[in-house]
């Protein structure tokens, strides 16, 4: 261990894993982000947040908490409010800024209240009129979870009996009218990903995927998608896409870091999609290649998110 780091962040509890729909995806992200705080002289503890967690969190002697939790219970506000309820520090997004980005209809319906681009969209219910609703997105849409993420539940659907079925799927049982689940125009692409640190944008991705869309596998595990870092986008154009990307990300009351997602419609112009607060940090991940792009290693994109909690 560094007495430099142990000075300046004290004993640093990592928590990963957790019980979400992404858990093996934040058991990933954690373990790349213990190894690089070990390689900093980190004093941090690794803490597989599962069950009695808030009950167990005290015995650690934590001083500051370093947030590796995808989904919910993680990324959604719930653990930001018992972090403060306890008094310690934790990298990211606070309460409201978590839940609100981690809401992808009520975030789509504040965008829309004060003018940023994002399209329109449909709750589907139980009593939804398929073919009307399908009709009115324009005939080809993505159906997905409001409150997942890395893709889960997500499926595309043409036709009236394709949207019931991938809200059937999405809302995870028979009918069930627990889980929101919204339709949105099916964008052309192509798709872009910005990730902000600490004020700073960082150069924008361009997504190839040859899945039918950014899907679970193409994004954690597929070797066949492209990633373009530079863009590729013109100097206005990258400008354009940055500004807009700080904008949303503010708009939600997001800090620390976080990433936004973006896809181009048919007439060219941008369109939010969503933020994401506690951005996957594999191999696969896109955080740290934009941070790659920017000048930035792994470890040092580590130390700058953990700086940012101080």
């Amino acid at each position: 261990m560094n007495k430099n780091m142990i000075e300046k962040f004290g004993r640093v509890g990592l928590l990963y894993g957790g019980t979400s729909s992404e858990r093996e995806v934040s058991l990933m992200s954690g373990a790349a982000i213990h190894q690089a705080l070990l390689n900093l002289g980190v004093d941090v503890v690794a803490i597989d947040a599962r069950e009695n967690l808030l009950q167990a969190l005290p015995g650690y002697q934590l001083d500051r908490v370093f947030i590796a939790l995808h989904g919910v219970g993680g990324e959604d506000g719930t653990l930001q409010g018992a972090l403060e309820y306890l008094n310690l520090p934790y990298t990211g997004s606070g309460v409201l800024a978590s839940a609100l980005a981690m809401d992808k209809m009520r975030c789509k319906q504040m965008w829309q209240g004060i003018g940023l681009p994002t399209t329109d969209f449909a709750l589907l219910q139980l009593d939804s009129d398929w073919a009307a609703t399908l009709a009115d997105l324009g005939g080809s849409v993505m159906v997905k979870p409001a409150c997942e993420g890395s893709s889960i539940g997500m499926s595309r659907a043409e036709t009236a009996e394709q949207l019931e079925k991938a809200w059937r799927d999405a809302a995870g049982t028979e009918g069930s009218e627990k889980i929101a689940v919204i339709a949105e125009p099916l964008l052309p692409g192509p798709e872009y990903t910005v990730a902000i640190l600490d004020g700073q944008v960082l150069p924008s991705i361009r997504i190839e995927s040859n899945a039918e869309f950014y899907d679970y596998e193409a994004k954690y595990f597929s070797d066949q998608t492209q990633y373009l870092c530079p863009s590729e986008l013109s100097e206005q154009r990258e400008r354009e896409l940055q500004e807009l990307c700080l904008k949303a990300f503010n708009s939600v009351g997001c800090r620390g870091w976080g990433r936004v997602d973006v896809m181009v419609d048919a007439q060219g112009n941008y369109q939010l999609l969503e933020v994401n607060t506690v951005p996957g940090m594999t191999s696969h991940s896109l955080v740290p290649m934009a941070a790659k792009a920017g000048g930035l290693s792994f470890e040092q994109l580590v130390a700058k998110v953990l700086e940012v909690s101080l």
